[in-house]
């Protein structure tokens, strides 16, 4: 055996057939079906070291794509473990980065400048801002990060401004801001994240020299992640390819799976996976479906999930070591018992020789895992909030607790200070400058200082705005309860409506909805301990400072991994809860009006059952605190979905499973648990029938919540949004 088939085998030692087959497929457009835990890196990277190996590509002569900095360094790391080739100089990175990796090279015929900036996410907001300032635009009926949202969805489907449809004033005005950003940003040499890759298509599209010379330099272009591709970077991967009566027709090597496709609301299209397979004339796609990561309970339970979802390109995964333990599903009293079922869990565990490192709690939302820090808190157990901030380190729950720190004491400097300008209405740097010197001067607040300006007559519009909200804030919330105040802080400041607007913005309102459940359950818990008449707003100030001071694991310590199930894609534990699995959470409410929501929903079960290697929880709670109220619900459809025998029902016997058209109606079902007829009389309207209000229009029953005296119906009125009715005087009407 000469030496360069002795490396060659050595370089293929322990690949299993399936991804045998993939490393050493021939010179054709291919696309590799990577399941969870099935070794898809090991697989792009051997087979990327594969063919320079066996001299078919030189290491500069193909194009490796990544959807994160992350990805790229370690399949190079790897590389250069692989091979004793230097990696330097080699076409590995993310499609932002090597767009401006090409455009660097080209700036010129891209009509930029040799030093021309990249604007982050941050900078690129303060460029919108200065332009509308510019433009005279309204920022409330034309919000900056709206905007910034709009251009770069626009971008990210290949369009410019006088390509995009406008069908009135509004979506008029906001094509103009669109055309004066990019004349700004040629103006000043900057291009924002989206127009990296715009650009570049652009360049290729139009110079076929330049498409002609990387046609012909990268005869294999190898793509991670593919499944989480958009539109644009579809274009621009085929420009690379030369498809069509183009040569060369060089080939593309996508490494992807269909069923972890969770990014839609980035722009994500699942869709290309089957739009590659009809335009490259794929002929084989290759399964990588034995799973290295997890038993095979957790796998058929996923399997068993996903395979209810439609136009699948389809695979079962499976695995060698063996059934391992049942999954185990725990049905909650309430939210609060569910927490303390995790705690309990975690806490044997650990004591088991767990380490808290191995251990991970996901959850739909962020804002389900504020009761869940409460429990680990109380408990003295460490935990780390992964990809994510801790409940009351959030931006929107700090604004919110700064205007409660002003009902509670309009001293509080470094209160006014965070909220004087947010939401935003016309103070700006130079005002703040005035009212700190004028604060220095009379040596007194800053409260005091704006109230003495308003006295004056000369404060500002903005400043003397202020003034009067937090006057208006204070007057309301006398005689009134915590809870009561914890509304008023969401929303006669504003901070509600501003965060609708976003683009991003439910799942920050979803949090400033569970601050007012905390302030419930604080009241609730610490009621006997107050003394009369206490609001016990100074007390449950004090107790969120301490909440959010303390108990943060340092970076390195052990402690338990908290994240959503978004954070948790391409991750691993040893053991895993998900928690919340009731329907309007997981799936989300949100899903069933939304074209394949659903499908998307389920195929974020199937990311956070698989991140399990040896243990799994479940668990859903029968009711738990939504707005300050009670709200009741019922198991998620997906545990309906997993075989009775894969389980171990902790504390309860599976009910009857109904047909799935009955129990969910193809529609968000998440009808309370009731437990009374006087509670379902109260109940007229069934969960997805669509109703006529007088005011509101046309919508669809979602939810209920409080008990039969006093109970509400959430109503989804489409443009108008979800609705609270109290039922007694909702006087709806059959559509």
């Amino acid at each position: 055996m000469t030496t360069s088939n002795a490396s060659q085998d050595s370089l293929l030692t322990g690949l299993n057939n399936k991804q045998l087959e993939a490393v050493t497929l021939p010179h054709q457009s291919a696309l590799i079906l990577a399941g969870a835990g099935s070794g898809k890196t090991r697989v792009l990277t051997t087979r990327i070291a594969w063919l320079i190996q066996t001299g078919q590509v030189s290491p500069t002569g193909l194009l490796a794509v990544t959807f994160t900095n992350k990805a790229a360094k370690e399949m190079l790391t790897r590389l250069t473990a692989m091979l004793p080739i230097n990696t330097r100089g080699m076409w590995v990175g993310t499609f932002h980065g090597l767009c401006n990796r090409l455009l660097r090279a080209h700036h010129r015929e891209a009509l930029l400048p040799a030093t021309f900036q990249i604007l982050d996410s941050a900078d690129q907001l303060s460029a919108i801002k200065r332009l509308m300032k510019v433009m005279n635009v309204d920022d409330e009926k034309f919000p900056p990060k709206q905007v910034m949202g709009y251009i770069n969805s626009c971008k990210e489907e290949g369009l410019r401004a006088h390509s995009v449809d406008a069908y009135d004033p509004h979506s008029q005005r906001m094509r103009e801001i669109f055309e004066e950003y990019d004349k700004q940003c040629q103006r000043e040499g900057v291009v924002d994240f989206a127009e990296l890759l715009l650009r570049c298509y652009e360049l290729l599209s139009r110079d076929t020299n330049i498409r002609k010379h990387y046609q012909a330099r990268f005869k294999y272009i190898l793509v991670d992640e593919f499944q989480d591709t958009n539109k644009l970077q579809y274009m621009w991967l085929k420009l690379f390819a030369g498809m069509g009566k183009e040569e060369p027709n060089n080939c593309i090597f996508a490494v992807g799976d269909d069923d972890q496709s969770i990014y839609a609301f980035r722009g994500a299209r699942v869709g290309n996976m089957r739009d590659f397979e009809v335009d490259f004339k794929v002929q084989n796609i290759v399964k990588l479906e034995e799973n290295y990561r997890s038993h095979s309970n957790i796998l058929d339970a996923a399997n068993a999930i996903i395979s209810n979802n439609k136009n699948r390109l389809g695979k079962n995964l499976w695995t060698s070591a063996g059934e391992g333990e049942p999954v185990r599903v725990y049905q909650a009293y309430n939210d609060i018992d569910e927490a303390s079922f995790i705690v309990d869990e975690v806490k044997m565990l650990h004591s088991d020789g767990w380490a808290l490192n191995d251990i991970a709690l996901l959850y739909r939302s962020n804002a389900q895992s504020r009761v869940i820090e409460h429990a680990l808190f109380s408990n003295n157990i460490p935990y780390r909030v992964y990809g994510g901030l801790r409940f009351f380190e959030r931006a929107e729950i700090k604004h919110a607790m700064a205007y409660l720190r002003l009902i509670n004491n309009p001293e509080d400097d470094v209160a006014l200070l965070r909220v004087i300008n947010f939401p935003t209405r016309g103070i700006g740097a130079r005002s703040l400058e005035q009212l700190q010197e004028s604060a220095r001067a009379q040596d007194c607040s800053l409260w005091q200082a704006a109230i003495n300006k308003v006295g004056n007559g000369r404060p500002g519009k903005g400043l003397e705005g202020f003034v009067s909200l937090i006057k208006q804030i204070q007057d309301d919330a006398k005689g009134i309860t915590l809870t009561e105040m914890t509304e008023i802080a969401t929303t006669m400041s504003g901070l509600k409506n501003f965060y609708q607007l976003e683009k991003e913005g439910e799942d920050r309102i979803a949090n400033l909805d569970e601050l007012i459940n905390a302030a419930v359950s604080f009241m609730n818990n610490n009621s006997d301990a107050l003394e009369d008449n206490s609001s016990g707003l100074t007390e449950f100030l004090t107790h969120a400072s301490l909440e959010a001071g303390e108990h943060q694991a340092d970076v390195g310590a052990d402690a338990l991994q908290m994240m959503t199930v978004h954070a948790a894609k391409g991750l691993e534990f040893k053991g895993v809860f998900i928690s919340g699995l009731e329907e309007g959470l997981c799936p989300h409410e949100n899903s069933l009006y939304e074209n394949n929501g659903l499908e998307e929903e389920r195929r974020l079960m199937y990311v956070a059952v698989t991140r399990a290697r040896q243990r799994l929880y479940l668990s859903h709670a029968q009711s738990r605190m939504l707005h300050g109220q009670i709200r009741y619900g019922i198991a998620s459809r997906f545990l309906d979905e997993i075989p009775d025998a894969l389980l171990k029902r902790l504390n309860s016997k599976p009910a009857p499973k109904p047909s799935m058209s009955s129990h969910y109606d193809n529609s968000y079902q998440g009808a309370p648990t009731v437990s009374s007829s006087e509670q379902k009389s109260a109940m007229p309207w069934k969960i997805g029938q669509a109703v006529t209000h007088a005011k509101f229009g046309q919508g669809v029953v979602v939810s209920y919540e409080g008990n039969a005296s006093d109970m509400r119906i959430q109503i989804n009125f489409g443009r108008e949004g979800l609705k609270w009715l109290a039922m007694e005087y909702a006087k709806l009407e059959k559509a």
